[in-house]
């Protein structure tokens, strides 16, 4: 099979990876539960993979990362412990579910939302954003990169101007982290959410989320810490406010090694490879009759992802005609992106999304174009 839906998760993941995880599964007991070896050896894993995720974002200290199961509980821990009725908040049509039904949540409850909208491309200035800004504004929260169409945000200007205002930023970092530089510090994020199974090159089941120093965020969950045992309350200390139950530790095992593998490589080579790959698929098949491409091209920054229709086929059948006769993955549908699929006029149709991965090859999106053209009808 080739895969190209890499944006969905990475299904490839680097040797290491798969070697820490079972080397976990084989030794690892349950951090902060006990002094034996076993439980020890959990906690000097975990710590060591918040130092390790503190360092790649720069963040101020390691105990400013909390860990999660993926990214869409670091943003309903984020959204609803930051915001409350009355409070103005702004948003994106870019945004992915993980984003937008916290906030419908919340809109329900007195919070008013404004949602920014994009251009005839998909694609939306840090202007068209902070033009929304007034006297009640408590925060921006806005994804990195659209998972429809691969189109960026400059979010180093929106948090400069957020920073400015005082107003909370907060970043989904679900389809850059790993493949594009994130500085916390530097572009003025307050929290970044993130998740462990995509650009990252980890298990699924493991993500986070960044908060800054000075910044409290509501938990979501309370219950055992494996501290302050005879308080009724939560600890309310970083990471552990943020963190009940039992962590994911083989996951966070095999987080430490993806992202080792990522600083060791280095991140502008994965860029820089999964960007090549990106633009022999998009000049390809950009010239196929009765293609349309998604997005904005035009623009250096922007994720590894090629979204299209063909003709008028629903995009399932498309995928599926991909899946069962070339042995293709991609993904079709709606994406989790309601907003972005309305503006681009997509609905009904849905669109078919693929992104590549640096252990993808050029040979692979070769293949997926002859069939693309096949598809089409048209002659090779």
């Amino acid at each position: 099979m080739i895969y190209f839906d890499n944006a969905a998760t990475t299904m490839v993941k680097p040797r290491c990876v798969i070697e820490a995880v079972t080397q976990a599964m084989q030794h690892m007991g349950n951090s902060g539960r006990g002094t034996h070896g076993a439980s020890l050896g959990a906690a000097r894993t975990i710590y060591d993979t918040r130092k390790l995720l503190a360092d790649f974002f720069n963040a101020e200290k390691a105990t400013r990362i909390a860990f999660t199961a993926n990214s869409t509980e670091s943003l309903n821990i984020a959204i609803k412990g930051l915001f409350s009725p009355g409070d103005h908040v702004i948003s994106t049509v870019l945004e992915h579910n993980s984003v937008l039904r916290p906030l419908y949540e919340l809109e329900k409850k007195g919070v008013r939302v404004t949602y920014a909208e994009c251009d005839e491309k998909g694609a939306i200035r840090p202007e068209d954003i902070l033009k929304y800004v007034d006297s009640s504004t408590r925060g921006i929260v806005c994804t990195h990169a659209s998972n429809l169409t691969g189109n960026m945000i400059d979010i180093a200007r929106v948090g400069a101007a957020a920073r400015k205002a005082g107003i909370i930023f907060v970043v989904d970092a679900s389809q850059t982290a790993g493949v594009i530089p994130i500085d916390v510090q530097e572009m003025n994020i307050d929290v970044l959410c993130f998740t462990g199974h995509k650009g990252l090159l980890g298990p699924q089941g493991t993500g986070g989320l960044y908060v800054r120093e000075g910044v409290e965020i509501r938990p979501l969950l309370s219950g055992g810490s494996g501290v302050q045992t005879y308080s009724r309350e939560h600890p309310r200390e970083m990471p552990t406010a943020l963190e009940a139950g039992t962590l994911n530790g083989h996951g966070i095992a095999g987080l430490h090694a993806a992202v080792e593998y990522i600083m060791e490589t280095g991140i502008d080579n994965i860029r820089s490879a999964e960007r090549e790959l990106m633009l022999r698929f998009y000049n390809g098949v950009k010239e196929i009759p009765g293609v349309r491409i998604y997005g904005d091209f035009d623009t250096e920054e922007r994720c590894p992802i090629v979204t299209l229709n063909l003709g008028e086929y629903d995009s399932g059948e498309v995928s599926d005609e991909l899946a069962f006769g070339y042995e293709i993955a991609t993904r079709p549908g709606g994406h989790c992106a309601p907003m972005m699929h309305r503006a681009l006029g997509t609905v009904s149709q849905g669109a078919v999304r693929f992104s590549f991965s640096s252990f993808n090859t050029a040979d692979e999106v070769d293949t997926a174009l002859d069939a693309l053209r096949e598809l089409a009808g048209e002659e090779n």
